[in-house]
């Protein structure tokens, strides 16, 4: 991720800059951050994520919203935007103070890594996200090799388990939402994957 070169910006100045442009940068407190393309993997397995949460949701009656990278997360004690791969949001929705098209209350957030952004994924990006007081699972899928990295907190819990599911024959349990994925259906189509 590398910063656009501007002077730093509002808030207000940023969502602007957006709709003038039409396109999605990443906003730190002032800093621009312009959104990397990704690869046809990549968009695999973000498809991939959003179907399995949209039918695992349906088939146990949820109320819970699953949101594509469309949707933009507003990390207001960080003063921070950001477009996660994919998020679900299970209460009322919420929308930011500061921009109408971004929402605060995600209970799930999604990250398909790739080289350029793992480090920054599993480090400052995850410790922003636990900044957001509705987030319960952080879900980290890795495109070259059939892993799924899962990180839960339970409602009033200070500490994140950490969960690995490696391979195809495995299932993941998403435990916010009581739902499973099974890691073949995750991974459908995706090429040239590496033996974990």
């Amino acid at each position: 991720m590398k910063a656009y070169k501007a002077p730093k910006m509002t808030v207000a100045q940023y969502i602007d800059q957006e709709i003038k442009n039409d396109t999605k940068y990443e906003y730190h407190n002032g800093d621009l951050y312009a959104l990397a393309g990704g690869t046809i993997n990549h968009g695999v397995l973000c498809s991939n994520i959003f179907s399995e949460l949209v039918l695992g949701l349906r088939g146990k009656g949820s109320d819970c919203k699953p949101f594509t990278s469309e949707i933009k997360l507003h990390i207001v004690s960080k003063n921070i935007f950001v477009y996660p791969d994919a998020m679900v949001v299970c209460e009322e929705l919420q929308p930011s103070p500061d921009d109408k098209n971004a929402i605060v209350n995600p209970r799930v957030i999604v990250e398909v890594l790739s080289k350029s952004t793992s480090d920054y994924d599993r480090g400052d990006k995850f410790f922003f996200y636990k900044q957001i007081p509705t987030l319960q699972e952080y879900i980290l899928i890795e495109q070259e090799k059939a892993v799924v990295d899962l990180y839960f907190k339970a409602p009033g819990a200070d500490l994140w388990k950490i969960s690995r599911y490696e391979g195809l024959e495995s299932t993941i349990l998403l435990e916010s939402l009581q739902i499973e994925i099974s890691m073949s259906d995750l991974y459908r189509d995706v090429k040239n994957l590496k033996a974990s």
